[in-house]
């Protein structure tokens, strides 16, 4: 799981226009989890939930500003990109896309 340990610079595609963010990736001992940040204009959110199964992550952060809402990340890495989704409450599915830097 070493190799998707890290920092991944990403755009995600929300209601509002392109919002740029880093996610860092670590993994915890057993494999199949991590922890970590995200990064973005409205501050750092800690990593929930945190799970890595193959070159699969998902995770949840809580955001509170500019107001409450549940992120659900879905996303699959692959040669130092990351694709996939973020799930936000009801503005549903944002795609997001990014590089690892780190």
């Amino acid at each position: 799981m070493s190799e998707l340990a890290g920092t991944y610079e990403c755009i995600t595609k929300s209601p509002m226009g392109d919002q740029k963010g880093t996610l860092t990736v670590i993994p915890g001992s057993d494999g199949g989890t991590f922890t970590g940040t995200m990064v973005s204009a409205t501050g750092s959110l800690e990593v929930e939930d945190g799970r890595i199964d193959g070159n699969r992550l998902t995770w949840t952060v809580n955001m509170t500003v500019p107001m409450p809402m549940k992120l659900e990340g879905d996303a699959t890495v692959e040669g130092g990109k990351i694709s996939g989704h973020v799930k936000a409450g009801m503005f549903g599915n944002m795609g997001l896309e990014g590089t690892k830097t780190a």
